[in-house]
């Protein structure tokens, strides 16, 4: 595999239940999991804990593997559902702490219906520019911290993320109640 992954021998033992070999294969991903959950992951804590959690998925789970080329994007799919899973539940937390301002139940539920619509068209964004949003505007990380992460320059970057701020202004006002 290359670039300090496991071999396939090492893989192929961990899967047929070799303890030693398990904890080799878990030791040589260590570094990758967390280098990629660092990219993806609000804080530094959350990209250990993501990169943990699939680590754990790895050591439990290793045998349903079918190939074991396919070691490095099981283990980025598990960090990046990981990541994604904790930023909803941060978003959920910050919902709750505010939820005491809220001045009725109408406002309430005016709030979660514009949220999840929100949520919905930012769904809809091609991915690039989803993430860009995503990582500038929701998780707050620097321009070229998100440039960097996902392999793009700077004014690519700057462009996804106007595209993406431009597609949601006029799909929230095309889709706003007319009066």
């Amino acid at each position: 595999m290359g670039r300090g992954w496991a071999s396939e021998q090492l893989i192929k033992a961990a899967q047929d239940g070799d303890l030693e070999s398990l904890a080799a294969v878990v030791q040589d991903a260590h570094p990758h999991v967390r280098r990629f959950a660092e990219h993806l992951c609000a804080s530094p804590q959350d990209a250990e804990d993501a990169a943990q959690e699939a680590l754990i998925v790895l050591y439990r789970k290793i045998g349903t593997l079918r190939a074991s080329a396919a070691l490095a994007s099981w283990m980025f799919r598990i960090v990046k559902h990981e990541c994604l899973r904790r930023v909803r539940r941060t978003l959920d937390q910050d919902g709750a702490a505010g939820a005491d301002l809220v001045a009725s139940a109408e406002d309430e539920v005016l709030k979660r219906l514009e949220a999840e619509r929100v949520a919905e068209l930012i769904r809809a964004l091609p991915e690039v520019t989803r993430r860009v949003l995503i990582m500038r505007d929701v998780l707050g990380y620097p321009g070229r911290a998100v440039a960097d992460a996902l392999g793009l320059s700077t004014p690519a970057m700057k462009s996804h993320l106007h595209r993406a701020r431009a597609t949601l202004r006029l799909n929230l006002r095309a889709a706003a109640p007319h009066d």
